[in-house]
């Protein structure tokens, strides 16, 4: 008999993917958790019945939630994660030369042991317990509410605004990401599918264009995701990547980011346009 894991994706629409096995199934503190093999898509881990990652697909995701804002910033220096649980994020960070220091907070960690012990492809700076990562378990909000003036580039790795990833996509946390920021410092947020989720990026766009001076969104296609378009918001105080201009060489190699990718997922279809700034721009 086959077997599924399913994610509702909308009260109309279900995503479900055919697995092989089900290597691990259980609760933390915070949420249900799964880790299934699946049948095309690889490894996927399942949070609270959302699907998160997979081994297909990861690197569309990691990639651009990190690469973008850190050739942004002309010197990135210390970066902080906030969820990111699986390491993915963290990963990709510590690529980066200018990157001296890292710290990841993630409220459960039973998904970072978990992420360890079946995505090593994934959690690969955690393993190797790289000198520039620091893994801290704890509230990424409360976190980051102590800090003022400290970080280069803060990158925001959450999960759905629901369960413990709801209080970080409230105006109060915007207000604490831009303190907790240096003069020049920008941050990134996942912030789901600008065709399935649009009441919420509307609702995202305007508390941080509220708060930054500087405020974008770029897609990418990720197809694990709801309608395989998503796309990050960006909230910056100094440096605007419509007038980017490469300020140092990429020295790795990457499975989707390169240059014109940080220049192109900037370009808005029409319609996210007008989610945007209306049916005038």
């Amino acid at each position: 008999m086959k077997q599924y894991v399913t994610e509702h994706q909308s009260p109309y629409l279900d995503l479900s993917a055919e697995v092989s096995d089900i290597l691990y199934k259980g609760k933390s503190e915070f949420q249900d958790i799964e880790v299934v093999e699946s049948k095309e898509f690889g490894r996927m881990l399942v949070l609270d019945g959302v699907f998160q990652t997979s081994i297909k697909d990861e690197f569309m995701y990691h990639e651009m939630i990190a690469h973008i804002p850190l050739f942004l910033h002309p010197n990135p220096k210390n970066v902080l994660i906030i969820g990111g649980g699986d390491g993915g994020a963290a990963r990709e960070v510590v690529r980066h030369r200018e990157v001296e220091k890292v710290t990841m907070v993630d409220i459960d960690g039973k998904v970072i042991e978990l992420s360890k012990k079946y995505f090593p492809e994934i959690a690969k700076a955690m393993l190797e317990n790289n000198p520039k990562l620091t893994v801290k378990v704890g509230d990424g909000i409360g976190f980051m509410a102590q800090a003022e003036n400290y970080y280069d580039v803060i990158i925001v790795d959450c999960s759905d605004p629901i369960g413990p990833g709801e209080g970080l996509f409230t105006y109060d946390f915007y207000k604490n990401t831009y303190k907790a920021l240096k003069q020049d410092g920008m941050f990134v947020q996942q912030t789901e599918s600008p065709f399935m989720h649009q009441p919420l990026i509307q609702k995202i766009w305007k508390s941080v264009s509220e708060i930054f001076p500087i405020t974008r969104l770029y897609t990418t296609f990720i197809p694990l995701y709801p309608s395989g378009m998503h796309c990050f918001t960006i909230g910056s105080k100094k440096y605007d990547p419509l007038t980017w201009k490469p300020n140092r060489p990429q020295t790795f190699k990457t499975r989707y980011y390169n240059e014109g990718i940080q220049r192109s997922a900037f370009v808005l279809p029409n319609f996210v346009k007008e989610l945007l700034y209306g049916k005038n721009k």
